[in-house]
Parts: C-alpha cells; structure tokens; sequence
C-alpha cells in the first residue's frame, strides 16, 4: 500500500512528531485488509484498513493491529481499561487484529492521545491502535469466531457477574500486604465499600466488596495475574459466592468505609485518623520504593493498571517531569498549569520556557504521576489551543539561580497547600477522570444558590448547560457545553474564595446531568 509504514496510532501528526522507528514494525508493514462489512449479507464489503494515519474520525470502537496470535480477550481489554468501560469486544484470530468498544467517544480519544506518545505492548510486542470507521460494535455469534463488526440486532456487550464481592488470594508473599494497600489499589476500579483479611491454608486472602458488579468485574480483567511487588506478592482473583460482606470492626484486619463508627474489636487497636495516615504512608512508600509496585496512582495509569500486559516503551529512568508544548503562551501561566495538571497528581514545580514560552516543563511527585496527566491531558484543548504532553529527559525543573529574575516563567508549589494527593488515603485517590464538559464542585457555603453558581461560571467563559445540587447542598455537578469550557473554568475557579473562607473545589467529574 504506496510502501508506507504502519504508524501507531490513527493521528495526525506533524513531521517533527513522527514516532521513533521503535514504534514502527517490522520490514513486513503491509496492512492486511479486513472484511469491514455490515449485516446486510452480500452487500458487505471488503474495506481496506485505513492506510493512513488520521483517516477515520475518533470513535468509541477502536481497531487494534499487529496483535501476538496466542493473545486473549482479556489482554486487549487491559488496554482500554484504565480509560473507561470497555462495553464490547470483537477478536480477528486469524488476523491478528481485534476490535475494541469503549462506553464513551471521550474515553477513546483519551486512550488514542496516550498511546500516541506510549506505545503499547502485548507479550512484549508493540501493538497498534486507531480509530475504527465504526460507531457501535455490535456481534453476533458468528462473528466470535472470527468475523466482522455488523450492524446486527445482536448485542455482544460483555456479561457482568453477579457478584460485587471478590476473593483474593496473594501468592508468593515476599512483603506484607496490607488491608490499605489493597483499598488503594483497588479503589482505582471502583468504590471500595468493605474488605476483610485473613489467613487461610498458610496464605494471606481477602474479601473485597465494590459497590456494583460491574466495578468487580473490570478490576479482575486487569488485576488478575499481577504482581503488587516486582516478582512478588501475585494477585490470584476470583468472584466470591458471597454478595454483601457482614463487618463487625475497623482494625487492621477488617474495614466498612461506610461505617466509621464501627468499634475496633477486642484486642485491636482502634484505628484514628492519625494512626489510619501513618499506617496508609507506610504502604505508600514500600509501593512506591520496590520497583513495578501498583501504586495508588499507577493502578490508575494506563500502563500500570494492567501492568505486564501493557508494558511501557522509551521511557527510561524514573523522572516525573513532563514537557508540555504549543501552549497558548499569551494566557498560560505557571499558576494555569498547576491547576490543571494538579489534577492528576501533586505539581511540584512549573517552569515556562524563556525562549519559548508556548513549551513548559512541569515536574510532578513521581512517575507515575506524571504518566497519568499525560495520559489524560495530551491532546485536550486549552486557552484554545490543542497542547502536547510528552514525558521530558529532564530529571528535575531547576530553580533561578538567586537574584536572577526570569519574570515569574518558574514557580516552586512543593509546600502548596493545594496538593490533592499528599495526605495518604485520601478521597481524591478515587476520583481521578479525564477531562469532561461536566465538573463536580466541592466545599460550597451554605448560603450559596444555583444561580450564584451559574453566574460564577458563565463569567468565566463557560455555557451552563445543566446543573444539579446534591442533597446536603455542599457539592453540586454543572454541565457546561465543551471540554474545553470545563477545562477553562476549572483553571479559573478552583480554589476560588466564596467568602468566609470558603475556597471552591473543582474536578472533573465522569457522571453526567
């Protein structure tokens, strides 16, 4: 086909952004072609893949090439996990190809953007990923053997099992484990309601209960088999029998985190506030030093949520510095892209090039930090401009040296009391989500009504679309008509002062109105 390669993922791309020769396969790149038929029977035709990068427009169903013959369902929906629900699927054997259903189009673009700059590997070998012509995926029973999307009645959506409550059994347990470990692990599936530890048969297992099935059933898709630790503490998951866990305590052993009143038990230490934070800061810190541990922030990331299947490339040592460019650089300021990138971890230091101003450098707590705002923030739109996150070569951003002024372009916010991760077992853990036209706002005053809410945001550019108060009036979720406006009035009015020292808190949120 003109003797092109194949190229990563369906995206334009400028000359100077073209993947490195890594991410290209072998000397055999020609593109097989694929029945890409409809129901319609002897209409159906034979569509050549799109040979060119950026063809298809985005879409929910993505096309996955250049798969590893033996690979199996579950390893192509570890791809799209971390991005969203993967609502179908359909696998080409023959063809090395599959298609992937993703519930959202938001989610797939997400998905694409990341692997744009990562590319993702299957059994050690780089896979590639696109826009399919596709809206829906719809299969029917033929197809699962190895046919073609149709426009069929039949809807393949993978099943979920009945049960929110999964058995875990941790293999080869080199380190300990503990009961907040797994809650933030976990967590990042789904809210965690209740878990229960114990020892049985000389193994350390647990019951862990999601509020819904389906949250279940996506964590053992892309936790089952994985290790905790490199080379270690294996995760074996299956669904329990029981649907609903009866805990009677709060210690160490056995948590319900929608009864914190629940007495510690006879024997326990009762679990305050300040022991639950040093107890949660030990786990974090032996994640986070042991080298391909989960962290509470990697389970999120693309590559670590299904860590081993998806492995990823080019990116060597283990600085958290991002490199962030075709900024809009007569709006963006270091204040800007704290706030945006917050977000997705703890911003320590921001600095706006001084002889480039539409390209920055930000430094976050970790790696794993860092992966995720890329992953989430590459390719969306701010000030009206698409920017590009990539990860930097850089380790550190450097201060000015002292009594040099470089006109505010570089700001340190390591003591910034705004960190949303820095207080270990916190909420924000659990609410991590790409951008969405839809934000959810926190610590609202009492005396404040929808239309003061609707007016704040209208003035800072957005269109409220819809909005809605939740019941005890503190925290509310506003629609507005674009990602982009979100992004905008999340910039401008986090932390905002509404008075009496009520500063407002703003994310992004997955639900809508």
């Amino acid at each position: 086909m003109d003797g092109i390669s194949d190229v990563a993922v369906g995206v334009k791309r400028g000359s100077d952004e073209l993947l490195s020769s890594s991410m290209y396969n072998s000397p055999n790149s020609g593109m097989s072609s694929i029945s890409d038929g409809t129901s319609n029977g002897s209409d159906s035709k034979k569509l050549r893949v799109e040979d060119r990068v950026g063809e298809a427009p985005p879409s929910r169903v993505l096309h996955i090439r250049k798969l590893p013959s033996e690979v199996s369902e579950t390893e192509v929906i570890a791809l799209g996990l971390p991005f969203g629900k993967v609502t179908n699927i359909l696998t080409l054997k023959g063809k090395n190809q599959a298609f992937l259903e993703l519930s959202t189009e938001e989610a797939a673009i997400t998905m694409v953007n990341y692997y744009s700059a990562v590319t993702p590997h299957v059994r050690n070998v780089p896979v590639f990923i696109q826009y399919s012509n596709h809206k829906e995926l719809k299969t029917d029973n033929a197809n699962q053997s190895g046919g073609t999307p149709t426009s069929g009645s039949s809807d393949g959506t993978l099943s979920s099992p009945s049960s929110p409550v999964l058995r875990i059994i941790i293999d080869n347990m080199f380190y300990p484990v503990t009961l907040d470990v797994l809650q933030q692990i976990f967590s990042k599936f789904g809210t965690v309601m209740k878990i229960i530890t114990f020892t049985k048969n000389n193994q350390f297992q647990a019951l862990l209960q999601y509020n819904d099935a389906g949250s279940a059933q996506q964590a053992k898709v892309a936790l089952d088999g994985q290790n905790i630790y490199n080379a270690c503490c294996t995760l074996r998951i299956d669904y329990s029998k029981l649907v609903n866990l009866n805990v009677k305590y709060n210690n160490d052993k056995s948590r319900d985190y929608t009864r914190p009143e629940l007495p510690a038990g006879d024997g326990q230490p009762a679990l305050d506030p300040s022991v639950a934070a040093a107890f949660s800061k030990d786990s974090n810190s032996l994640l986070g030093k042991i080298p391909g541990a989960l962290s509470p922030l990697s389970a999120a990331a693309a590559a670590a949520a299904a860590a081993g299947r998806v492995a990823l490339s080019g990116h060597s040592g283990s600085s958290g510095v991002l490199l962030v460019s075709n900024l809009n650089e007569e709006m963006v300021t270091p204040q800007s892209l704290f706030t945006l990138f917050g977000v997705y971890g703890d911003v320590q230091r921001v600095k706006i090039l001084y002889n480039k101003k539409d390209s920055a450098l930000i430094q976050m707590a970790d790696l794993n930090q860092a992966q995720l705002a890329m992953s989430h923030l590459n390719g969306q739109k701010m000030y009206s401009k698409i920017i590009r996150v990539t990860m930097s070569k850089h380790q550190t951003v450097q201060l000015p040296r002292d009594g040099l002024d470089d006109q505010g372009l570089t700001k340190d916010f390591t003591n910034s009391p705004l960190h949303r991760f820095k207080k270990p077992g916190s909420k924000n853990f659990q609410n991590i989500f790409p951008p969405s036209a839809t934000l959810h706002l926190s610590n609202i005053p009492q005396d404040i009504t929808e239309d003061d809410l609707r007016v704040l945001f209208t003035n800072s550019g957005g269109a409220v679309k819809a909005f809605k108060f939740f019941q005890d009036r503190k925290m509310a979720l506003i629609q507005l008509s674009s990602i982009e406006e979100a992004i905008q009035c999340l910039i401008d009015l986090h932390n905002y002062n509404m008075g009496d020292n009520h500063h407002l808190r703003v994310s992004f949120s997955k639900s809508t109105i």
